[in-house]
């Protein structure tokens, strides 16, 4: 089975490319959902976390995704720790899920698979791409968020051209170009490589 990776900036269209393998019957891992849960079940990150960054980052002994980006929003550092602490698991948790698939392909999809390096366990990366100011206007509505914030979020991602050189397939999203048509193609290609 091929482990396929999905990656693109904040606001690129990730989900929805997703959504659209998955009707192919495409099996997909969501990384950053996935993660979501691993705060809240993994008890030794809940104590690494806590160790790191307070209690306060956990309320009625549920992870507050909110206090946790306000201590690390606008520290590298902390944010450094934070990852440090999460993508390695979850890069377990996804290379355990990979093992029990039974498609022909199957699909992780994560922003910072490049960021994390947890590209180098897959045969092949999809970037989905679409330019900066189409994705932080998507951002700015998705997530009722201001400009500023949006464009810090996607200035922490590193930029369409830089994944670009990591990526072995383009899906390019930006309201010009049908996104069905260029999935079915590269789903088609993707059956032939297996």
């Amino acid at each position: 089975m091929l482990k396929i990776g999905i990656t693109g900036g904040i606001g690129s269209g990730k989900t929805t490319v997703c959504k659209i393998f998955q009707t192919l019957g495409i099996p997909i891992y969501y990384a950053d959902d996935e993660a979501k849960k691993l705060y809240d079940t993994d008890a030794a990150m809940k104590q690494e976390i806590i160790a790191h960054f307070g209690e306060g980052v956990y309320k009625n002994n549920y992870f507050d995704k909110d206090a946790l980006r306000d201590l690390v929003f606008n520290d590298i550092e902390k944010l450094k720790v934070l990852n440090s602490i999460v993508h390695p698991r979850v890069k377990i948790h996804a290379d355990n899920w990979m093992q029990k698939q039974t498609a022909p392909y199957a699909i992780k999809e994560a922003a910072l698979m490049i960021e994390s390096a947890s590209n180098l366990s897959l045969d092949k990366l999809i970037l989905v791409s679409c330019p900066l100011e189409k994705r932080i206007v998507r951002v700015i509505k998705r997530d009722h968020t201001s400009h500023n914030e949006a464009m810090n979020r996607a200035n922490k991602q590193l930029s369409d051209e830089e994944k670009r050189k990591f990526c072995d397939y383009e899906i390019l999203n930006d309201d010009e170009h049908l996104v069905i048509p260029q999935v079915l193609k590269l789903h088609e290609e993707l059956l032939k490589r297996c």
